[in-house]
């Protein structure tokens, strides 16, 4: 069975491999998370800048390896680039497994960022080389969607697998298996199309076939949007809590708002169509209205309205920004660009709890309400400029 791309067809084995790619992007850091609160009890003495070493790590090291990778791409092939990151990826979760001591699992999580950090801007990169036009639209919202709910499925698995065993979550990296064997139907289409492989810029500068305006402009929106929308992950259990709700309800509204953002991916061709230049106008929009109603209502089912309505927000501005990305650069340069933009989800995650405490110490305050109500009004501020950009344009 074959798909079209619109520029021929790509066979089915070759879509769920880039497909199984698109599932492994999120999983970086999620194995840690469950055990965090147990760390001094397997490892006793554990200090704290050894607990920040094992969940920050990774995400350091994720965002110069995309960079490198978008590049490497270029030079050397997306399926070689592919194949190391996989090894990496693949071997760390291995190592994981067989690792007793804290300072180990320190080294291989750097060891997991470098490998995911190769693969994270290939997964949109594929889709930009193999496809056009509405094809590849629908394709971005796909791999969207898929991340999105591998996010969700890998969540709920590594809580439940660390509940019998502390090890077990780290099994949920060795998941690059099947992108491995899947590998050589993705090697094969980019063999069919013979790609040409360039390092040299010298003749059309820096950038290359890249319009440098579009991946700057979605770099700045891409961090922007990001940066909003991880108050659920950081901050909805304080605020549950400030509620007088249980841990239980945090974990169901997060699955909600993460489920929402996967949504959008499989009709991104329909929101493209109908939203056109208003399309981040209107993802602010819906962000600001679901953080609002966060605020606002504090029953159980209008803070599960809150959370859908700031995913499904993010969920129709994420693919279109990897889509408008894409169409801003030539198929060889697409890796780099994708990555240029994609490494701002990192940096909005390694620095928005640092923005979160510069404001909350600027007002003085320690409510759990004021990230909510900061990042709502940044939302509605940030719409009503994208709006008014778009009349102005015409």
């Amino acid at each position: 069975m074959n798909l079209r791309t619109g520029r021929g067809e790509i066979s089915l084995s070759a879509m769920l491999g880039i497909w199984s790619v698109a599932a492994l992007t999120s999983l970086p850091g999620l194995a840690v998370s469950p055990i965090l609160g147990d760390l001094s009890k397997i490892f006793p003495g554990v200090s704290e800048l050894e607990i920040q070493m094992l969940t920050s790590l990774p995400s350091l090291l994720i965002i110069p390896s995309m960079l490198l990778a978008g590049k490497l791409a270029e030079c050397v092939g997306y399926t070689k680039v592919l194949l190391v990151g996989l090894v990496l990826f693949f071997l760390s979760g291995v190592l994981y497994l067989f690792s007793n001591d804290i300072n180990e699992l320190i080294w291989i999580s750097a060891l997991l960022g470098v490998g995911a950090g190769m693969i994270i801007p290939l997964s949109t990169a594929l889709i930009s080389r193999f496809f056009t036009g509405n094809y590849r639209t629908k394709q971005f919202g796909y791999v969207s969607a898929v991340s999105n709910l591998a996010l969700v499925v890998a969540t709920a698995l590594t809580g439940y697998l660390a509940d019998i065993n502390w090890k077990l979550p780290f099994t949920v990296y060795l998941l690059p298996l099947v992108s491995l064997v899947l590998l050589p139907g993705i090697a094969n289409v980019e063999k069919k199309k013979a790609f040409s492989v360039n390092c040299d810029n010298s003749e059309k500068g820096a950038s290359g076939n890249i319009k440098i305006g579009v991946p700057v402009s979605n770099m700045w929106y891409y961090f922007l949007i990001t940066y909003i929308v991880l108050i659920i992950s950081l901050n909805l259990p304080f605020l549950l809590e400030n509620y007088g709700y249980s841990g239980d309800s945090s974990g169901v509204l997060i699955a909600v708002f993460f489920l929402a953002i996967m949504l959008p991916g499989f009709f991104i061709g329909y929101f493209k169509k109908h939203l056109g230049t208003l399309v981040r106008f209107f993802s602010l929009l819906i962000i600001a209205v679901g953080l609002a109603v966060l605020l606002a209502f504090h029953t159980l089912p209008a803070m599960v309205l809150g959370c859908f309505l700031t995913g499904f927000g993010y969920g129709i501005a994420q693919p279109l920004v990897y889509e408008s990305t894409a169409a801003s650069a030539s198929p060889s340069r697409a890796s780099l660009a994708l990555a240029w933009v994609m490494v701002m989800n990192y940096i909005a995650i390694l620095l928005t709890p640092f923005i979160l405490d510069f404001f909350q110490l600027i007002f003085h305050t320690k409510s759990q309400q004021f990230p909510f109500v900061f990042n709502m009004i940044i939302a509605f501020v940030a719409s009503v400029f994208y709006l008014a950009a778009v009349r102005k344009r015409g």
